[in-house]
C-alpha cells in the first residue's frame, strides 16, 4: 500500500509573489524575516530537505539536501486558506470569493440580526484579540455576537462561552453561512470563541470553520472515488465541508496534529494522509509575533526524523503551506507568498531542485501521478524526484 503525506505548515511563506503590490504585501517573506527576527532559526531537519535552497528566498543554503525543493505561486487571485488549500488540491478558484472590505452591508447585517434574534456588534476590520479586548465586555454584558472582517473573504463572530453556548455559537455561523451565499459569497464564516473575564478575554481552541463546498472536482475527491483513504487531519474537515474525506480527525493545535500525524503513519492505510498545522497562522502570524512563529517552526523541525522514520519505504512526504502571514509586517492579514515544496521519500531522488512552479496545483497532481491517475489542473513533478 502506497501512501502519500501533505502537511500544510499553515502560513509558511517563502517570499512576495510578483502581484504582491496589488495586495498591499510588497516585501513581505515570512520565513525570511522570522529568521532575520530570531538571529538564525534552528530549524536543521527542513534545512536538510533543502527549505534554505529554494530559489530567490533570500535565505542561505548550507550542505547537499536530502530532499526536493522548490516553490509555487499562487493562480488564483487571493491569499486565504480556502483558496490555497483548494488550489493545493487541484482546484483553481478563478473568481476570487467576496471580500466586503469595511464593512458588511446593512441588508446583510439586519438579516443575520432577524435570523438569529438578535442584535450584532464590531462590522468593521479588526485583529481577532483585539476586537475582544474592546468589546468583549459589551457582549458579555447585552450578549450581541461581536462581527468583525479581515483583507481575506471571511465574516468572523466572537462570543463569550459562558454567554453563548458552544452548540448555540455554532447555529448562529451555521446561519451567517447560509447568508453569505450567493453573490455575496465568503469562503469562510469562522466561529470564535472566546473566555475570560473583563481585561482578561483570550480565545478557545474551539473555533470553528464553516467553508463553501469547492466548486469543482479536487484530487481528495479523486482518491476517495478510486476508494483510496483520505485521512484529514486539523481544520481540512472544515475547509473542504468534509468532501472527499473518508476519515477526520480534528485536532486543535500543532501539538495535536503532530501526534496524530505519527499515529496514523503508525498504522497501515492506503491514500494520503492530508495534514493542516494552524498554530503558525493562528497563534503567531496574526498576532504580529515573529518569536513564537520561529519557536513554532523549531518545534514542527524537532518532530521530523520522527516523521522521516515513519514512511514506509514507498512513501511520499510533501510539506508545503497554503498562503503567507509574516509576522513582521505592520498588518495582521494574511500576505501573498510563495509556498514552499518540499518533497522526500525513502525511494525519492535527492537534492532535486524543482524551481518555481506556476500554480500550487502542481503538488495535486504529482499526488494523484503517486497513485497512479491524472490530475490535470497541475504539472506533475513525480518523475523529477523519483529514482
Amino acid at each position: 500500500m502506497s501512501r502519500a503525506v501533505l502537511i500544510v505548515l499553515d502560513s509558511v511563506g517563502v517570499g512576495e509573489l510578483p502581484d504582491a503590490a496589488e495586495f498591499g504585501d510588497t516585501g513581505t517573506n515570512t520565513v525570511r524575516h522570522v529568521d532575520e527576527y530570531c538571529g538564525g532559526l534552528n530549524i536543521p531537519n527542513m534545512k536538510k530537505l533543502g527549505l534554505f535552497h529554494i530559489r530567490d528566498t533570500g535565505l542561505v543554503p548550507a550542505g547537499e539536501p536530502e530532499g526536493c525543493y522548490g516553490k509555487a505561486a499562487e493562480k488564483g487571485k487571493a491569499k486565504d486558506t480556502t483558496n490555497g488549500h483548494f488550489e493545493i488540491a487541484g482546484l483553481v478558484v478563478k473568481t476570487p470569493f467576496k471580500v466586503f472590505g469595511e464593512s458588511f452591508p446593512p441588508r446583510i447585517i439586519h438579516e443575520l440580526e432577524r435570523r438569529i434574534g438578535t442584535k450584532v456588534i464590531g462590522n468593521y476590520p479588526a485583529s481577532g484579540t483585539e476586537i475582544i479586548k474592546v468589546l468583549g465586555d459589551e457582549h458579555v454584558k447585552t450578549g450581541y455576537p461581536i462581527v468583525y472582517l479581515s483583507a481575506d473573504s471571511l465574516m468572523q463572530i466572537a462570543m463569550h462561552e459562558s454567554v453563548i453556548p458552544l452548540a448555540k455559537q455554532y447555529e448562529i455561523c451555521r446561519i451567517a453561512r447560509e447568508l453569505l451565499s450567493g453573490d455575496d459569497t465568503v469562503s469562510r464564516v469562522i466561529c470564535r470563541p472566546f473566555t475570560g473575564t473583563s481585561g482578561n478575554y483570550y480565545r478557545t481552541e474551539n473555533r470553528k470553520d464553516f467553508s463553501v463546498d469547492p466548486p469543482g472536482e479536487t484530487v481528495l475527491d479523486l482518491l476517495k472515488a478510486k476508494g483510496k483513504d483520505v485521512i484529514a487531519i486539523g481544520k481540512i474537515e472544515d475547509i473542504f465541508n468534509r468532501r472527499g474525506i473518508t476519515k477526520i480527525d480534528h485536532t486543535k493545535n500543532n501539538k495535536a496534529g503532530i501526534q496524530a500525524t505519527l499515529n496514523y503513519l503508525d498504522e497501515d492505510f492506503d491514500g494520503l494522509l492530508f495534514v493542516n498545522l494552524v498554530d503558525f497562522d493562528m497563534l503567531y502570524g496574526h498576532r504580529n509575533n515573529p518569536q513564537g512563529y520561529a519557536e513554532a517552526l523549531e518545534y514542527f523541525d524537532s518532530f521530523l526524523p520522527q516523521i522521516k522514520n515513519r514512511l514506509h519505504d514507498e512513501d511520499l512526504l510533501i510539506i508545503t503551506a497554503d498562503h503567507g502571514c509574516d509576522p513582521t509586517t505592520p498588518g495582521t492579514d494574511h500576505t501573498r507568498e510563495y509556498i514552499p515544496i518540499l518533497a522526500y521519500g525513502k525511494e525519492m531522488k535527492q537534492g532535486v531542485d524543482l524551481g518555481i512552479r506556476s500554480t500550487f496545483a502542481d503538488i495535486a497532481s504529482t499526488v494523484a501521478e503517486f497513485f497512479g491517475y491524472s490530475f490535470p489542473t497541475g504539472t506533475s513533478f513525480l518523475k523529477e524526484i523519483k529514482k
